[in-house]
């Protein structure tokens, strides 16, 4: 019986002990620490940049085509082959081309027989003109056979100016059958790469139909439209960032070379020409922007290297007073180098968790690693 009572006791004060205690709130777990380099964002005088889109083209780019009309024999090139200045690139049937040649050749010949002949004549009239001038003088000729000697020579000197004209005639038209038979061979206006090709043999080729595509072979261009409001901005040799979709993260700086000095009338811009320096990664065709500067703001810059994107969103790891990591989204502006302008989410002077790749460190305490680097050694 007393046994029974003492465990009860015990019981009720257990009980009492746990009620007691159950008001009281857990200590909260201390968050991970993980490793990671830490960079901080800063307030800072930046370029205002107007963006202008265009394409990249070469600095020359010719459409071929046929000068005459006649079917394609051979095409001596494909796309991406490289041609010299003058180098053959389709034939084209040419017999009928070379009748003409020989028909001219032919006529030719025969007008400088003609005139061979006819200045003969000329010379022995003229000869006799002057053996009747010394018998004149001696009085032993007629005024009459003077006459008829004199009309013989200016006669045969007539038909000399007929037949040389005759043989200019007949050199013109070989000389314009030449030029035809040549038409028959089309050629590269200067060296490049072929950057299409229209025709395969057997087709017919006529005037004004393409045939190939050549573009001139060294740094290519940007071609971009600038607004009358921005054109102001833009001189001739200065320098622009450029940035190209299909080459992302090269850093390109282009020259301006050309700006044409009328505006389209319909949409008031300017033809802009950017010559791009030589790389490996930018084709013909490809888009590129060009980044004009107008003015200049107070903005803040953070590096590129702290931005992630998460699906369709920009987010970086902000940490808090605590260096506690948290997810927050964030709006960009222009690229600066390797910072990249921030227009809202992080303020001046916050630090965040740069190059964070796939962890996620959102509620985990950040402790700045040996390697870490601030904004300003990015720059």
């Amino acid at each position: 019986m007393k046994l029974l009572v003492s465990t009860c006791v015990l019981a009720a004060s257990s009980a009492l002990l746990a009620g007691c205690n159950s008001g009281q709130p857990a200590s909260p777990a201390a968050p991970e620490t993980v490793q990671a380099r830490v960079v901080q964002s800063r307030q800072q005088l930046a370029p205002v940049n107007v963006s202008a889109t265009g394409t990249i083209h070469a600095h020359e780019s010719a459409v071929l085509s046929a000068q005459v009309m006649g079917h394609v024999q051979q095409v001596l090139v494909h796309e991406g082959d490289s041609v010299k200045a003058g180098q053959t690139l389709v034939l084209l049937d040419d017999a009928s081309m070379r009748a003409s040649v020989d028909q001219a050749q032919a006529a030719v010949k025969a007008v400088q027989g003609q005139q061979a002949a006819v200045q003969t004549q000329a010379d022995l009239a003229t000869s006799t003109l002057a053996r009747y001038q010394q018998l004149q003088a001696q009085k032993s000729v007629s005024p009459q056979e003077m006459d008829e000697v004199s009309r013989r020579a200016q006669a045969a000197s007539a038909q000399v100016e007929a037949i040389h004209a005759q043989a200019q005639a007949a050199q013109a038209q070989e000389t314009s059958a030449r030029t035809m038979l040549g038409y028959t061979r089309v050629r590269a206006p200067f060296a490049g790469i072929v950057t299409a090709r229209m025709v395969d043999p057997g087709a017919l080729a006529s005037p004004g139909v393409p045939l190939l595509q050549v573009d001139s072979a060294g740094p290519l261009e940007l071609q971009t439209t600038v607004d009358e409001s921005v054109i102001a901005n833009v001189r001739k040799g200065m320098t622009l960032p450029v940035s190209v979709d299909a080459a992302p993260g090269t850093a390109i700086s282009g020259t301006v070379s050309e700006i044409v000095p009328a505006a389209d009338p319909a949409s008031h811009s300017f033809l802009v020409k950017i010559t791009l320096p030589h790389s490996a990664q930018l084709r013909a065709g490809m888009y590129g922007t060009a980044a004009i500067p107008t003015g200049s703001h107070q903005a803040i810059l953070v590096p590129r290297s702290a931005v992630l994107l998460r699906g369709s969103l920009n987010c970086a790891y902000v940490l808090d007073s605590n260096n506690v990591a948290q997810l927050r989204y964030v709006t960009l502006g222009s690229a600066q180098g390797s910072m990249v302008e921030v227009l809202s989410g992080i303020s001046a002077g916050e630090q965040l968790v740069d190059d964070p790749a796939d962890r996620d460190l959102a509620g985990k305490r950040i402790a700045a690693s040996s390697t870490a680097v601030s904004s300003e050694a990015r720059q």
